[in-house]
C-alpha cells in the first residue's frame, strides 16, 4: 500500500478540485464584474431565483431591450441575405458604443430599412400596374384587329338569316345579340381584357364557360414579359421608362445602407449577445436592496482563484467603486461539478466517454486509458494496412486544414468527422500497426519482412492451397507469415490466433478495469470496497478467466497440442478427473481444484460482508449517540432523538442488501458475458479480412482476367467504390460502435459511476452563435 501512496499524483487520472465560492458585488460594478468573468470563463454561477419567474427577476427589463436588439439584428441580417449582399471580410472600425447608444442606432437603422422597404414595394406595384396595362393594350389590340378583318359575305350572310328573323332576341345569345346591327336594347360590356397568371388559365376559362352557360368567346395569348412580384422578388425582364431611374436609385441607396450595417453587424450581434448573457447571469444573483449589492454563489476550479480575484479587483478600479468585491470560500452540501481541462487532442476522447456519463466529481478518468485502448480495439478489428493508409490520409487532411475548417459552418457527417480528427489519426495509425501484424493490404500479403518460412511440401506442389505447407526457415520475423494466406490452413489458423488474441486483450482490460475500481476506493477512503469488492473481484475474475489467458499464453509459447476448451469445461464438470495429454502445468488438476475453490468463495465474499458491516457500524453510531443524549434538556433530546430516529430510518438493511447482490450477480454474470463479448475483435477482423478477399479476388481479380480495357476499368471502379464505402465508411463505423460498446460496457462498467455532472462555467465563448 506505501507503494501506491508514493505514486505521484496524475492530474488527468482525477477531476479538477472544485470549491464553492460566493460573491458579494455593489451594484455599480456587478455588470463590469459579470462582463469580466464572462471573459475569464472559470465561474459556474448557481441561480439564486430559481423560485420566480423570469418576469420576476431583477433586470428583466434589460434582457427584453436586448431581446428585442437581436431582432433588429436578425431582421438586418435577412435583409442582407435577400438582398444577396457579401459580408465584408475587413469590417470597417467604429469606436466603441454602449448599450443605449447601439439601441438607438439600430431604431434608426431599423426604421429606415422599413421605410425604404415601403417605398420600394410601392412604386414596383405602380410598375407592376403599367407594365400590365401595357401589355393589356398590346394583346387585345392584336384580337380586336384581327376581329375586324372578317370577310364582308360572311357578315351579311349572319344578318340575312340570323338578324331578320324576328324571334332571334329571344333565342340569341348574348354575344349574337351585341353583333346584331342597329340600336341594341340589350346592357353589357363588348370585351372584357386583363392579365391572369399563366398556371390559373384552364380554371378561370372553366369558370366563365359556367357562368355564362357558354355564351362567351375567350381568347389568350401568352406575355413575352415578366412581372416582378414583391414578395417572390422574381427577376425583371422589361422595365417601364417612367420608374426604372427612380427603382435603380431606390434600390441603390437600399443596398448602400445594407453595405453599411453589415460592416458592423458582427460586432453588434457579439455586443448584444454579450449583453443579455451578463443580464441572464445578473438575474441568477440575490439582490439586497438594503446594502445596494448583489450576492452570487457558484462553483469554480481551485487553481482560478487567484485569476477570478484578479478579475474582481480590476472590475472595482474600472468602474470607480469605492467598495471593494467580497470573494470568500463557503461549505457546500451538494456534491461539485467535475471539469477536466483538454485540449484540442484529448477533448474528442472526452467527448466520447462524457457520451456514456459524466464522471463523478474525483472519480478515475477513463479517457487516460481511452486514448490508446480504444484505437486500438478499433485497429484490432479493422487492421489492414492499405485501409489504414487511407485513413492516415483523410485524418491527416483533416488537420492540415483544421484552422480553416473550424472557422466554417459544415455538414453533420462532416462537423462530425472534423471533431473527431484525431480519434482517426490514431485508429489509422494503429490499423496500419495491425495491419502489417495480420500482413493485409487490401487483402493481399506481402514479403515485407523477409522470406516465408514455409514452402511446399515436395517439388511437385504447385498450389498451396491444395498440398499444405512444411516449415523450412526461421519463423517469419513480425507478424503472420504471408504463406498462411492463401493456404487451406488459413482460416482455421487465422480463427485460432484471433479468437485466442481476442481473449487476451478482453482479460487485460477488464483487469485494468477493477484495478482502477481500487484506486477510487483507495482515494475515496472506502476500506470497504477494497476488502469486501475489489478482492473478491479479482480473485473470481482472475481464478477463472485470468487462468484461461495463462493457458492460452503457455501453449503459444511451448506449441502444445492441448485442447483449452476441453481443459476449462471438465475443470467445471470434472474437476478431480485426469487431464491427461491437455496438460500444460506441473501439477495443474490441484491448481484447477484450488482456483475453483477460491472463485466459490469469492461469491459469498462479494454478497455478505459489506451489507452487514455497515448495518453494524450504523447501529453503533446511533446507540452510542442515544446515550450521550441522557444529560441533555427535554427540548434537546426530542430534537436530537427525531433526528437520530430519522437518519436511522434512512438506513434500510433490505435495500442496501439488495443492492450489494445485484452488483455481485452483475459482476459473475458479467464476468462470462463481458470475455465472450471481446470475440467480437475477433469476429468483427475475420469479417473485414473475408470481405476484403471477396472483393479483390471476384471483382478486380476477375475483370484484370479479360483483356479488355473496358471491362478492366469497370472492374477497378467497382472495387474502388467497394472499398471506398463498405470498408472505408460502413467497416469503420461498425468497428467504432463496437469499440464504443466495450469501452462502455466491458472496461468502464468495472469501475465508472457516471452519476455526476459537468462544470458549465458563465463563459462568452461558449455561448450559441445566434440567440433566438
Amino acid at each position: 500500500m506505501e507503494f501506491f501512496d508514493n505514486l505521484p499524483a496524475m492530474d488527468l487520472m482525477r477531476s479538477e478540485k472544485m470549491t464553492f465560492v460566493q460573491l458579494i458585488i455593489p451594484f455599480e460594478s456587478a455588470h463590469r464584474a459579470i462582463s469580466y468573468l464572462g471573459e475569464l470563463g472559470l465561474l459556474q454561477f448557481r441561480d439564486l431565483n430559481d423560485d420566480k419567474s423570469p418576469f420576476q427577476r431583477t433586470f428583466v427589463n434589460q434582457v427584453k431591450r436586448c431581446g428585442e436588439m437581436s431582432r433588429k439584428l436578425r431582421f438586418f441580417k435577412d435583409q442582407i441575405n435577400k438582398a444577396s449582399l457579401l459580408p465584408l471580410t475587413h469590417p470597417t472600425l467604429q469606436p466603441d458604443i454602449d448599450l443605449e447608444e447601439l439601441e438607438t442606432q439600430l431604431a434608426e437603422h431599423e426604421t429606415e430599412l422599413v421605410e425604404m422597404n415601403a417605398n420600394g414595394e410601392k412604386l414596383r406595384q405602380t410598375y407592376n400596374e403599367l407594365l400590365e396595362f401595357k401589355m393589356v393594350l398590346q394583346k387585345a389590340g392584336g384580337f380586336l384587329v384581327s376581329a375586324q378583318s372578317h370577310k364582308v359575305t360572311e357578315d351579311r350572310e349572319l344578318e340575312e338569316n340570323l338578324y331578320l328573323n324576328n324571334d332571334y332576341i329571344e333565342r340569341a345569345s348574348l354575344l349574337e345579340q351585341e353583333m346584331q346591327p342597329g340600336p341594341s336594347n340589350q346592357a353589357g360590356l363588348r370585351f372584357i381584357s386583363g392579365i391572369i397568371c399563366k398556371s390559373k388559365i384552364l380554371r378561370f376559362e372553366r369558370m366563365l364557360f359556367r357562368a355564362t352557360r357558354g355564351n362567351m368567346f375567350f381568347n389568350q395569348a401568352p406575355a413575352e414579359e415578366y412581372v416582378m412580384d414583391p414578395v417572390l422578388a422574381e427577376k425583371v425582364l422589361s422595365r417601364l421608362s417612367e420608374l426604372e431611374a427612380t427603382l435603380d436609385a431606390g434600390i441603390r441607396h437600399r443596398n448602400t445602407a445594407l453595405n453599411s450595417i453589415g460592416s458592423h453587424l458582427k460586432k453588434w450581434t457579439d455586443m448584444v449577445r454579450k449583453e443579455k448573457a451578463v443580464y441572464d447571469t445578473l438575474n441568477m444573483l440575490n439582490f439586497d436592496v438594503t446594502k445596494k449589492c448583489l450576492v452570487g454563489e457558484g462553483w469554480c476550479p481551485i487553481f482560478a482563484k487567484p485569476q477570478i480575484q484578479e478579475v474582481l479587483q480590476r472590475a472595482t478600479f474600472d468602474s470607480n467603486s469605492q467598495v471593494g468585491i467580497i470573494f470568500h470560500v463557503m461549505d457546500a452540501v451538494e456534491s461539485p461539478p467535475t471539469y477536466f481541462r483538454t485540449n484540442k487532442f484529448t477533448h474528442a476522447f472526452q467527448e466520447i466517454v462524457d457520451a456514456y456519463g459524466v464522471a463523478r466529481y474525483q472519480e478515475a478518468n477513463p479517457v487516460v486509458y481511452t486514448v490508446i485502448t480504444y484505437p486500438f480495439l478499433f485497429a484490432v478489428m479493422f487492421g489492414d494496412w492499405g485501409h489504414g493508409i487511407c485513413l492516415l490520409l483523410g485524418a491527416l487532411i483533416l488537420i492540415a486544414r483544421e484552422r480553416r475548417l473550424g472557422s466554417q459552418k459544415l455538414g453533420s457527417f462532416m462537423e462530425l468527422a472534423f471533431g473527431g480528427r484525431y480519434v482517426i489519426l490514431l485508429m489509422a495509425v494503429f490499423s496500419i500497426y495491425c495491419g502489417l501484424i495480420y500482413n493485409e493490404f487490401f487483402s493481399v500479403p506481402f514479403h515485407i519482412f523477409g522470406l516465408s518460412a514455409y514452402k511446399c511440401r515436395d517439388s511437385t506442389c504447385s498450389d498451396a492451397r491444395t498440398t499444405g505447407l512444411i516449415k523450412y526457415r526461421d519463423t517469419y520475423p513480425f507478424g503472420v507469415d504471408p504463406s498462411w494466406r492463401g493456404n487451406r490452413s488459413e482460416l482455421p489458423f487465422l480463427n485460432s490466433l484471433k479468437m485466442k488474441m481476442s481473449i487476451l486483450f478482453g482479460v487485460a482490460q477488464m483487469n485494468l478495469g477493477i484495478i482502477l475500481s481500487y484506486f477510487n476506493a483507495r482515494f475515496f477512503a472506502s476500506s470497504l470496497d477494497i476488502r469486501y469488492q475489489f478482492v473478491p473481484q479479482m480473485i473470481f475474475f482472475n481464478s477463472l478467466f485470468g487462468y484461461l489467458a495463462l493457458l492460452i499464453l503457455i501453449k503459444w509459447c511451448t506449441g502444445s497440442q492441448a485442447d483449452l476448451y476441453h481443459v476449462m469445461i471438465y475443470m467445471f464438470l470434472s474437476p478431480t478427473d485426469d487431464i491427461g495429454d491437455n496438460q500444460l502445468l506441473w501439477a495443474q488438476r490441484p491448481l484447477q481444484i484450488l482456483l475453483l475453490l477460491l472463485a466459490i468463495v469469492a461469491v459469498p465474499w462479494m454478497l455478505f460482508p459489506k451489507p452487514l458491516i455497515l448495518r453494524k457500524i450504523h447501529i453503533e453510531r446511533f446507540q452510542g449517540r442515544t446515550y450521550g443524549l441522557l444529560g441533555t434538556s427535554e427540548m434537546d433530546l426530542d430534537s436530537e432523538l427525531g433526528s437520530a430516529r430519522q437518519r436511522h430510518e434512512e438506513f434500510n438493511f433490505s435495500e442496501v442488501l439488495v443492492h450489494q447482490m445485484i452488483h455481485a450477480i452483475e459482476f459473475v454474470l458479467g464476468a462470462v458475458s463481458n470475455t465472450a463479448s471481446y470475440l467480437r475483435l475477433w469476429a468483427l477482423s475475420l469479417a473485414h479480412s473475408e470481405l476484403s478477399t471477396v472483393f479483390y479476388e471476384k471483382v478486380l481479380l476477375l475483370a484484370w482476367g479479360f483483356d479488355n480495357i473496358l471491362i478492366r476499368l469497370a472492374g477497378l471502379a467497382v472495387f474502388a467504390f467497394a472499398t471506398a464505402f463498405i470498408l472505408l465508411m460502413m467497416e469503420t463505423l461498425s468497428a467504432f460502435l463496437h469499440a464504443l460498446r466495450l469501452h462502455w460496457v466491458e472496461f468502464m462498467g468495472k469501475f465508472y459511476f457516471a452519476d455526476g455532472y459537468k462544470f458549465r462555467p458563465f463563459s462568452f465563448a461558449s455561448l450559441p452563435e445566434e440567440d433566438d
